[in-house]
């Protein structure tokens, strides 16, 4: 099997030279405007590894031409995005950009920081505020505000306040309400699958470079590192709320349900910025990504947008977001909100239209194409989301994925039907015959469900292997969405060497800042209920370093927890602490251990607790995706 990457396809380059005029020709202008300060190296290293650097880019350039294996809006946003450095935004607040996926946004209050999104690792955050303050003059950290529940907006706290400083009261942890719930449900109930198709959307296991990772279209690339996370010590609970943060009055905008399913926008109603989070930015943006999320409201999405422009627009000078590059003047401002608003509503709209007609999710699909009025302009591209994968989660959202179409309501799975679609072929050489003459011909998408059925049946058959990694490849360089691109090359590097070895997933660094009861949440989750029919347990959980006291019940093969202990209710009682918790929870420790150490007290039917305790799951990463 032939491992190296291939060239660009003619029929690729035809998609490849295809030029559009964008408007959006003062984005270079934008994204470079304010620059006071870059990090010296743009290497941002623990311990000697690079965790970030912003010189594996360098091959993008400024302003050349695209590649012929890059589509030339994606190429565009690439270099962008690879714009870097410590920016002034507007005097009193500045944005540290190009070291992260996101962006870090620093608000001069009376005594210190406030500091808005603090990335996904601590070391990119703890790089970023160290440039503040050298380049600025250093402060204190006063404020820590999380826009919303992803990780690449709080996974760097620990990077800009400690724990310490923030349970004395030193420095305040604000978000939106519902935060941590959507936090833990997303990044720890579903972290290991997620975490895995992730892999794909970012593609941080790509060689970087024209056959390679070029972006993410949000941002330049995820750092290689672990997310943390502090919880919030005071939350947003209404629209219109106001809120004096060291000095610096704010007016907050829940949005739930849009872009994450806790979100907030804010006004600095002094100073007439506004901060739209991630609700708006330099891209259309995903309505449900490809790693996995909870279904996105486009309706609900377009009208808090409108209410943006309502309660602020008539009003802000400078529009500022979590990623990208920011917007100056209240006219581009308007406008750039108007379109956002409308691209999301003709999103929901007119897939709906189509599907109260009768038409499927794959029909509206393939049947919708982006108007002139956004594809024509850049920041309403989707070089994130993409229409074709948007279309399908509105329609997902009303509808379900079933498109009512009984000979799809209970499919066979993968493995068996290929099988049998390679039967059906003649056999793994007809089939091939047919696909390399469709891959001849361009063919690519007929070629990739054409050969999945052949690898699907038969992993081990190297030239189908090789030719659906040749497919994927074609695919990838034509898209025009980084998530698109990033799916397509790292399928492809999988067929080519092999899916990464599996390792285990953490039950994660998230849960510290947990209740006990998502803490419950999780070994739910990871209980293996063929081992415990007939089981019935309950077991008194005392929580050594929260002083909480809950009682586990097992019970028809499931796991729950209620608040508190009665007297003589539960069969056995534990006292433990969090970390050890985490440590059952990860399989780092078993129960005779905890208790051996002297870091598990145990009083009454040890069976009880085993019951509870000792059927739980072990996850590993790098499952197989592309393969069966």
């Amino acid at each position: 099997m032939d491992k190296s990457t291939k060239p660009a396809s003619r029929h690729t380059i035809e998609i490849t030279s295809t030029r559009r005029d964008v408007v959006g020709s003062g984005d270079f202008e934008r994204a470079n405007r304010g620059l006071v300060a870059r990090h010296a190296t743009g290497v941002i290293e623990v311990g000697g590894a690079a965790v970030y650097d912003v010189n594996r880019y360098s091959f993008l350039g400024h302003g050349e031409d695209n590649p012929e294996t890059v589509h030339p809006t994606l190429w565009r946003q690439a270099q962008l995005n690879s714009i870097h450095g410590l920016f002034e935004v507007a005097p009193g607040v500045w944005q540290a950009r190009g070291y992260d996926i996101s962006n870090v946004t620093f608000v001069q209050g009376e005594t210190g920081w406030i500091v808005i999104d603090p990335l996904t690792v601590a070391p990119t955050a703890k790089a970023c505020l160290e440039l503040a303050n050298e380049t600025l003059g250093r402060r204190p950290v006063s404020a820590v505000i999380y826009t919303h529940s992803h990780a690449d907006h709080f996974g760097g706290v620990l990077g800009v306040v400690t724990r310490d400083q923030v349970s004395i009261g030193d420095c305040r942890v604000i978000a939106p309400v519902g935060f941590l719930a959507e936090t833990v449900g997303e990044n720890v109930v579903a972290g290991p699958a997620m975490l895995r198709r992730a892999v794909f959307q970012f593609g941080p296991l790509l060689p970087t470079g024209e056959r390679g990772h070029v972006d993410c279209g949000l941002g330049k690339a995820i750092p290689f590192w672990q997310s943390d996370l502090i919880a919030p010590t005071e939350s947003i609970t209404e629209t219109g709320q106001e809120v004096v943060v060291d000095g610096v009055r704010m007016v907050f905008q829940l949005t739930p349900g849009t872009e994450a399913p806790a979100e907030m926008n804010f006004y600095f109603p002094d100073q007439k910025w506004l901060c739209t989070a991630e609700n708006c930015t330099a891209t259309m943006h995903n309505l449900v990504p490809i790693r996995g999320a909870l279904v996105r409201d486009a309706l609900a999405w377009s009208k808090y947008i409108d209410e943006t422009l309502e309660m602020f627009g008539s009003q802000a000078e400078v529009q500022f977001a979590s990623h990208n590059w920011p917007n100056w003047g209240n006219e581009a401002i308007g406008v750039y909100l108007s379109l956002q608003r409308d691209l999301y509503r003709w999103m929901h709209d007119q897939t709906m239209r189509q599907a109260n007609h009768g038409m499927t999710a794959t029909e509206i699909a393939e049947l919708l194409e982006l108007p002139d009025e956004f594809a024509l302009v850049a920041h309403t591209i989707g070089h994130y989301g993409d229409l074709v994968h948007n279309v399908k989660a509105v329609y997902q959202r009303y509808l379900s994925w079933y498109d009512a179409n009984p000979a799809r309501l209970w499919e066979l799975p993968p493995e068996e039907s290929a099988k049998r679609y390679v039967d059906l072929a003649g056999g793994p050489e007809n089939l091939l015959s047919k696909a390399r003459q469709a891959f001849d011909g361009g063919d690519y998408r007929w070629v990739a469900e054409l050969v999945a059925h052949l690898v699907f049946a038969d992993p081990a058959n190297e030239d189908g292997r090789e030719l659906l990694a040749d497919t994927f490849e074609q695919l990838g360089y034509q898209s025009q969405s980084a998530t698109f691109r990033n799916a397509y090359l790292q399928g492809a590097q999988e067929l080519r060497f092999g899916t990464p070895a599996r390792q285990p997933v953490p039950a994660g660094r998230f849960v510290e800042s947990m209740t006990v009861d998502q803490i419950v949440d999780t070994m739910a989750v990871r209980l293996k209920a063929e081992e415990v029919g007939g089981l019935t347990a309950s077991v008194g959980l005392v929580v050594t370093d929260r002083g909480e006291s809950w009682t586990v019940h097992l019970e028809n093969r499931c796991l729950r927890a209620v608040p508190g202990i009665k007297p003589g209710s539960p069969d056995a009682t534990v006292e433990v602490s969090t970390p050890s918790i985490m440590g059952l929870l990860e399989g780092k420790s078993g129960l005779d251990d905890l208790v051996g150490q002297g870091h598990l007290a145990l009083d009454g039917d040890k069976q009880a607790v085993e019951a509870v305790f000792g059927h739980l799951d072990r996850f590993e990463t790098f499952f197989p995706v592309v393969t069966p």
